[in-house]
């Protein structure tokens, strides 16, 4: 999270942080590397934990309604989505995450950024000829953007970044953040192998912003339902979706761009692969001229 807190000490929560992240991210990067069954039953499982935290901040008791078959099927709606992705039929998959909207917004919406977050790293990972490295180099990216903003917030302080949407967060913060995540992508250009060093600094930088607009839309989802925490299933962080927030923002945008550059790294794609991709449906014959 991008966030500085007013009171003393400012660092009360770094031990619980570090813990937590010194037990999930090992976790997540043998499963990432692993790839296969271990990665899609993590994609599985933290999707379901995804959904269960966003509908009860959409107003869904677990407690008394949420077991009856609306719940259950708000919960179903995510593993249907990835069994079919896991068949290779992509389209559908994405469009049974719309179909979710018969739940009504605020519950299709949760539904919504579970499914698009966990199928582009899903899409990400299975990917021929890249592997675990896109996929890795958006969780580190993520990570240095959050701890960068971490850091230079509590370091630095100064102007709200904005006061009306979380009061913790401040401009250095965001700037700190940026810093990091271009620093991280530039090295795991660089200890990949697959060249585009510039690309990685310049793409870690913008999926940086992605992450930190992802955690802005969260605070202002928690604030809007009057709640500090989305859940408590990870100390220091809160919830899942306390913790996810950047990178459920930042894979679609990976995914998108890695569309431009099949069997590439994402963060080698230039703006005239990104132009030829959006033009080939129209001018077919544009896509030879982009390279």
């Amino acid at each position: 999270m991008v966030t500085t807190g007013s009171a003393n000490p400012r660092w009360s929560d770094l031990r619980l942080r570090l813990i937590s992240a010194a037990v999930i991210v090992p976790i997540a990067i043998l499963c990432i590397l692993a790839g296969g069954v271990a990665y899609r039953v993590m994609i599985l499982l933290v999707s379901l934990g995804l959904v269960y935290e966003g509908a009860a901040m959409a107003g869904l008791s677990w407690k008394k309604g949420g077991r009856s078959w609306r719940g259950g099927l708000l919960l179903l709606w995510p593993i249907l989505g990835l069994a079919v992705a896991m068949k290779g039929e992509w389209r559908a998959a994405f469009g049974l995450a719309l179909t979710a909207a018969i739940f009504g917004f605020a519950q299709w919406a949760c539904v919504a950024v579970a499914s698009f977050g966990g199928l582009s790293l899903l899409w990400l990972r299975e990917q021929p000829g890249t592997g675990a490295l896109p996929v890795l180099f958006i969780i580190f990216v993520v990570i240095a953007s959050d701890s960068g903003a971490y850091l230079a917030g509590r370091i630095f302080g100064g102007p709200k970044l904005a006061p009306s949407i979380s009061p913790g967060k401040t401009r250095s913060g965001a700037a700190g953040g940026l810093l990091a995540a271009a620093i991280a992508g530039l090295a795991v250009a660089g200890f990949s192998g697959q060249g585009g060093l510039l690309g990685g600094a310049i793409w870690g930088m913008i999926l940086g912003c992605a992450a930190q607009c992802g955690d802005l839309a969260e605070s202002a989802a928690k604030r809007r339902v009057g709640i500090k925490d989305s859940g408590w299933l990870i100390p220091g962080h809160g919830g899942l979706l306390d913790r996810f927030d950047g990178l459920l923002a930042a894979a679609p945008l990976a995914a998108l761009v890695s569309l431009a550059v099949p069997g590439q790294v994402f963060w080698t794609a230039l703006p005239s692969d990104i132009l030829g991709a959006l033009l080939h449906p129209f001018f077919p014959s544009f896509s030879a001229f982009s390279h």
